[in-house]
């Protein structure tokens, strides 16, 4: 499967949904209601999954179709027992058409007794999905490195003006002896609040694992 291009024409941002919209598809009969979820982890997935089979327990399948990460490298596709190939990548399809990631899409299907076809059940998971799709806003977000600060409590005044400057994030923060911050600081600033924070007496800075 080919891998996204969303980093591609700007690697200082991606594109994602903005809320948890639904919409509802029906072909000779069955019915396809498609759930479009805002995620940043696989665990986020798995809730709103189980979520999703709680409001449709005599469903006759579960798709889905997700894309995470901000290099959108983390993905998964699953036609649950329909025809190989006929639900899970048109749904990832419509998905990587909007260049989104962090984005969930599960098409719950009621069967309507008569069978579509491989090519019939594409266009209706393909269909519910960019249908859902198109119902919530997209959003172009900064794509964040995450760094962990320490430092001591005289120079935090200091420390919160560079974060504020720069719209840095504040992910975790701790007040002990030291200060320990962990902060989400702009990719396309990286270089320059960097530079920032080490123009500050006694501030130890650490890169993380970016999600």
């Amino acid at each position: 499967m080919r891998k996204n291009s969303l980093l591609m024409s700007d690697p200082f941002y991606y594109h994602t949904i903005e809320k948890t919209v639904s919409a509802e598809f029906t072909d000779r009969g069955s019915k396809f209601i498609a759930y479009a979820f805002p995620v940043v982890s696989v665990e986020a997935f798995k809730e709103s999954l189980n979520e999703v089979k709680k409001m449709h327990p005599k469903a006759s399948h579960y798709c889905f179709a997700y894309r995470i990460g901000h290099d959108g490298n983390t993905y998964r596709v699953s036609d649950a027992g329909e025809p190989s190939g006929s639900a899970g990548r048109p749904i990832l399809g419509q998905i990587d058409t909007r260049q989104l990631t962090n984005t969930l899409v599960v098409v719950v299907r009621y069967f309507g007794g008569t069978l579509l076809g491989v090519p019939g059940l594409i266009h209706a998971y393909k269909s519910s999905a960019s249908m859902a799709l198109q119902l919530t806003p997209v959003l172009r977000k900064k794509i964040e490195v995450n760094y962990a600060l320490q430092f001591d409590y005289t120079v935090m005044n200091d420390v919160m003006m560079v974060i504020k400057k720069y719209a840095c994030a504040i992910l975790h923060q701790e007040q002990q002896l030291f200060s320990i911050f962990e902060v989400g600081v702009p990719k396309s600033d990286e270089e320059e609040v960097l530079l920032k924070f080490q123009e500050i007496r006694g501030v130890e800075i650490k890169k993380k694992a970016t999600p």
